[in-house]
């Protein structure tokens, strides 16, 4: 989507959200609606505004004392991340624009404590959480810095332990839109990072991934400044394909922008000075144009999701406008013994979803094997020796590469098993929906309530069995990398310096085996959970829907005759023509 089509994309936003402000405030077609509609439609509204006005996020990450505070304040031009915290005192800290500075702790209880920048420094801030009543979920921080007109950044605590990496820092990480990925040039790339990469920030297939090479004023020489971005480089195009990589200095640069001393120049200055400019040009650039695509598609989706919805309970009431006061009361009883009938079919066709679920967990399990059959003979290859009795790969080599080569081809291997059966269990549950919404004469809103889009997760604040509908997810943190596969890595880890790297792999072997097995069992049973869960969802939202939708029709009929009717039915259809037209003219 290019300049002019974003520009198209706004004007689009704009039309529509004004003819459906338009629709929703005629009074003929409220009544018509009901409150309980018109109510959701407002809300409606009020996200899509929200979600319009929402700050592209900034996440950076990395372990502790890789300087990612001093590369926030460098972005920004002046010091607002607190630097030298301890791990007791870390907390993850919100930037985001405002006219004025501001900072308050915004406790897990909910409370807000109003701080200033002095208050997160590392010995007031041990005072302090002393005196709070609940721990701090996260601290708040405005400030009027130009690039936080665009962005808001999320400075969070060390990733030092990824066994006990914290659901919020994880939640911060699902929702982000970009990530930079602090690193230092001191401890480049150990294996727990890549690890960490591997398992969390690749899965999530970011649009925008920066690896930042911290602290390259330390280096000696231009020689050993790029011989680590190599091996950098190296290692995160077989993890993050797409992560662009930047050797920089933040404490440099944050020196220079305050007109502070800076590090001593050991010869690299220009270079990791010119390779912030870089980074930050980058970031400018591919943030402003992201920032505004993201968002046009965002509400775009959301629009026209909200029109489906609408048109839907217009044909809806339509249908039920044709008959007679009796007949209606006739379908509405039927409508009721129906759904009790579904209710039970439903339940019976649970144990062949069961059934499907556990082929689909044999035939992964199947894979599994044969790809470990394959791995092993990899394991051995690479102590191969060429034509002329040398090694094929040096040991230096070996011990580099090995690690995060055998993580990466387990968890790519896991995640193509689960992946390969995403189409077909999505397809049986929709089928199934498909099925109960045409036995209860509702079609239209199993197409409605297929949700396309995440953002379908928030669409309705006031109905809960709408949200849940769309917050069933298929797919979660659990497929991204096998957990109980992780604590045999974290082994093989922690006994590498010890031994042979490839001997601890082939001791651990049918370890690693077994837990993927193990794993897989767990994920899939977890598949079936929640694929029933979304069954039930489904039909529970077909039937409120139809049920409202008759309820209403009965409620128009003591109002309104039959003409009446027909005439708001055509009112209503003509006003939601233009921006369904609109919408469907967008490119999304």
């Amino acid at each position: 989507m290019d300049s002019a089509n974003i520009n198209t994309a706004e004007q689009n936003i704009t039309q529509v959200k004004t003819a459906l402000k338009a629709f929703v405030e005629n009074e003929k077609i409220a009544k018509m609606l009901g409150k309980d509609f018109v109510s959701e439609m407002n809300d409606w509204e009020a996200l899509i505004e929200k979600k319009s006005e929402e700050p592209f996020t900034l996440v950076i990450l990395g372990e502790f004392k890789r300087g990612k505070s001093t590369i926030i304040n460098a972005l920004l031009g002046k010091e607002l991340a607190p630097i030298n915290v301890t791990p007791e005192t870390y907390t993850i800290n919100e930037i985001s624009f405002g006219h004025t500075q501001y900072v308050e702790a915004i406790l897990e209880n909910g409370m807000r404590v109003p701080l200033s920048l002095e208050d997160i420094t590392r010995e007031k801030l041990e005072q302090r959480m002393k005196l709070f009543p609940a721990k701090i979920s996260y601290v708040q921080i405005k400030d009027n810095a130009p690039i936080l007109k665009e962005i808001r950044i999320v400075d969070t605590p060390g990733l030092s332990d990824l066994e006990s990496l914290d659901k919020q820092v994880m939640d911060y990480i699902v929702n982000a839109d970009a990530i930079m990925y602090a690193a230092s040039c001191l401890l480049p790339f150990s294996e727990s990072e890549q690890l960490f990469l591997a398992s969390h920030v690749q899965p999530q297939r970011f649009g925008m991934l920066y690896i930042l090479v911290n602290m390259i004023d330390a280096m000696n020489s231009q020689k050993d400044a790029d011989k680590i971005l190599k091996r950098v480089r190296n290692i995160s195009e077989r993890i993050v394909p797409n992560a662009i990589v930047y050797g920089i200095s933040g404490a440099d640069e944050l020196s220079r922008k305050l007109g502070r001393e800076r590090p001593l120049d050991k010869g690299t200055r220009e270079f990791y000075e010119t390779q912030f400019f870089q980074f930050e040009l980058s970031l400018q650039r591919d943030i402003i144009m992201q920032k505004d695509v993201i968002r046009s598609k965002r509400v775009l989706t959301m629009l026209s999701q909200m029109c489906d919805e609408t048109a839907a309970k217009l044909r809806l009431i339509s249908d039920m406008a044709e008959l007679d006061k009796q007949k209606l009361a006739d379908r509405a009883k039927e409508f009721e013994e129906q759904c009790e009938k579904l209710s039970k079919a439903l339940e019976e066709k649970k144990p062949a979803l069961h059934l499907s679920i556990i082929e689909m967990q044999q035939e992964a399990e199947a894979w599994m094997y044969e790809f470990f059959s394959k791995l092993r003979a990899s394991i051995l290859d690479c102590r191969g020796k060429d034509a002329d009795g040398n090694d094929l790969y040096s040991s230096e080599d070996i011990e580099k590469h090995f690690y995060s080569f055998l993580m990466e081809k387990v968890g790519e291997a896991y995640r193509n098993c689960i992946e390969s059966h995403r189409d077909r269990i999505a397809e049986i549950v929709e089928g199934t929906g498909r099925e109960l919404a045409s036995a209860l004469g509702i079609d239209d809103l199993s197409k409605a309530a297929k949700a396309p889009s995440v953002e379908m997760i928030m669409t309705s604040l006031n109905k809960n069995v709408t949200r849940s509908v769309m917050g069933v997810q298929l797919f979660g943190t659990s497929e991204t990398f096998p957990p109980a596969t992780m604590s045999v890595f974290s082994l093989i880890l922690k006994k590498k310096k010890q031994t042979d790297i490839i001997d601890i792999a082939l001791e651990n072997y049918d370890d690693i085996r077994n837990n993927i097995v193990k794993d897989i069992k767990t994920v899939y049973q977890d598949l079936e959970t929640k694929a029933a869960a979304r069954l039930d969802s489904l039909y529970q939202y077909q039937v409120e829907m139809g049920r409202e939708a008759l309820n209403q029709a009965q409620q128009l009929m003591m109002v309104y005759d039959n003409d009446e009717i027909r005439q708001t039915l055509v009112e209503a259809k003509q006003m939601l023509a233009e921006p369904q037209r609109i919408l469907a003219e967008s490119k999304l």
